[in-house]
């Protein structure tokens, strides 16, 4: 083996080794399958008079998120207007807590309002009153399955690696996290569909819950956690991790695909001096959460990290199984 071959086989180890982490003591069921043997996975879930995203809410509906925790246990967000990007008013919810009994689940909230859940169908009463009765739905991204453009880069086609090291990363026909490109790029548009597992047991919000991210140069990380039914933070899923919340919490389900789609144009520098800052715009299934975001600098362990105006795409592995698919790039 030449110098040169051997030096850039250590270089893409190290990198590899970056993002290594211990493996989660929690266990995380990767497969739908085999998660529609839990009980809860049936309950949990999306409930709405429509399975469109984007679609304008109405006065007087509402939408419905429910969380599992395992044990026949659940949590539930209750938004007005109808679900998070289909018309909820904000991104505040009514938190609801109950458990399955008698062949029905039943959850409460302290303002009153109770959700029973009996098969696929959702009925919601505040005292009285009826607020609702909605079936189940599944909300796909608009652009789930988007075929690459002319001219562009496809790292990842599930037939093989292809643009990616990291040694044998495939799931099947899935890619697994912790890996690198092995190109470098400077602006871009980038497609990429994720997975996070199912981990019930685990808090809602708890890093441990499928945790992985889009990292940019190493520099600018976009998270990648099950944060279904939970409030946008600084450190969940569609945040500029610990830097900026997303707009939108657009999460769907754990072991539902969803999107990613990213505008990126890199940071300018001239006589080693930086003149621009880097901008981010995202849209996380079909919905924007980062409006051309102006970064200074990184995020997280990445802002003391030197920036440049071209670099890899990391997918980073945090000890949870979350797969990937269909990934390309187009260069500007």
């Amino acid at each position: 083996m030449k110098t040169s071959s051997l030096l850039i086989l250590c270089l893409t180890c190290v990198g590899t080794l970056a993002l290594a982490a211990p493996r989660s003591k929690t266990n995380a069921v990767k497969d739908p399958t085999v998660a529609a043997k839990d009980p809860g996975f049936a309950i949990q879930g999306e409930y709405a008079s429509t399975a469109e995203i984007g679609s304008k809410g109405k006065k007087g509906q509402y939408g419905l998120q429910v969380v599992a925790l395992g044990d026949g246990n659940f949590q539930a967000a209750l938004y007005a207007g109808g679900l998070p990007g289909s018309g909820a008013e904000n991104n505040e919810f009514v938190l609801l807590t109950g458990s399955t009994e008698g062949g029905k689940t039943t959850l409460k909230a302290k303002s009153g309002e109770t959700v029973t859940i009996k098969g696929d169908t959702a009925t919601g009463t505040e005292g009285d009153k009826k607020l609702f009765v909605y079936d189940r739905v599944n909300r796909k991204s608009p652009t789930l399955g988007k075929k690459p453009p002319k001219g562009a880069k496809v790292l990842f086609a599930g037939v093989e690696m292809d643009r990616f090291s990291g040694g044998v990363k495939l799931d099947g026909d899935l890619l697994r996290e912790g890996v690198v490109s092995l190109d470098s790029f400077g602006d871009f548009s980038l497609h990429l569909e994720f997975r996070t597992p199912f981990k019930p047991k685990v808090k809602p919000g708890n890093q441990d819950r499928g945790n992985s991210g889009v990292y940019i140069f190493n520099n600018y990380e976009t998270q990648i956690l099950d944060s279904f039914g939970i409030k946008g933070e600084f450190n969940f899923c569609g945040a500029l991790y610990r830097k900026k919340p997303p707009m939108v919490n657009m999460c769907l389900p754990p072991l539902s695909w969803q999107t990613y789609d990213i505008e990126f144009t890199t940071p300018r520098f001239k006589d080693g001096k930086k003149v621009k800052n880097a901008r981010i715009t995202t849209r996380h299934n079909g919905v924007v959460i980062h409006d051309d975001y102006e970064l200074d600098k990184g995020t997280g362990a990445g802002g003391g990290r030197p920036e440049k105006e071209k670099g890899q795409i990391h997918l980073q592995g945090h000890g949870n199984p979350v797969r990937f698919q269909n990934i390309w790039l187009v260069e500007k």
